[in-house]
């Protein structure tokens, strides 16, 4: 009986996966881009940030005003994740269209119902595509140094470490993070 459920629910994944679309956000997705960040970023950093910094990141990163100015202007893009009129998931990259050289991922989170499904491998396979179409040579990206469950997820995708960072963000508050790169 075990194996025959773990058949259907890798069935059922599958077929949800190839019901999955990648659509770039407006402005009038910015409430459910910002529901996302509140309800995963308290997992996702439960033992890493105090409850006060984590407020303030949300705040700093997902106010209306910031995300209208990143959404409607050409430096930053977001991408949703849809399963029919859900949004599953959203990333935010930086394309250095300067160089072409490489693409920043700022930030990659899935609804915490919705993670473990493949989602975040959807969204790599396609920035990977929109890079090489593009002709950028790499992937790069910020990831907490305790944040295990991402720094696992990204080695898997191909991600190498590359340095260390810590980047002061106002109120005493620093982002102690890895540098990882991936090339494309």
């Amino acid at each position: 009986m075990g194996s025959s459920k773990k058949t259907i629910d890798t069935t059922a994944s599958f077929i949800i996966l190839k019901m999955i679309s990648i659509q770039k956000a407006t402005v009038k997705d910015i409430p459910q881009i910002q529901n996302i960040a509140r309800i995963t970023w308290p997992i996702a950093f439960k033992n890493i940030l105090s409850s006060n910094q984590l407020e303030y990141m949300l705040e700093l990163m997902y106010a209306t005003d910031t995300l209208h100015t990143q959404i409607a202007g050409k430096e930053i893009v977001f991408w949703l994740a849809m399963l029919n009129d859900s949004i599953l998931g959203f990333m935010a990259f930086e394309p250095d269209l300067k160089l072409r050289d490489k693409i920043k991922i700022h930030k990659l989170y899935i609804d915490p119902t919705a993670q473990g499904k493949g989602i975040g491998r959807i969204f790599l396979k396609k920035l990977e595509e929109y890079g090489r179409s593009n002709s950028f040579e790499k992937l790069t990206l910020n990831v907490n140094k305790y944040n295990h469950s991402a720094i696992k997820f990204y080695t898997k995708q191909g991600f190498k470490k590359i340095e260390d960072v810590i980047i002061p963000i106002g109120k005493g508050y620093v982002m102690d993070d890895f540098v990882f790169t991936k090339n494309i």
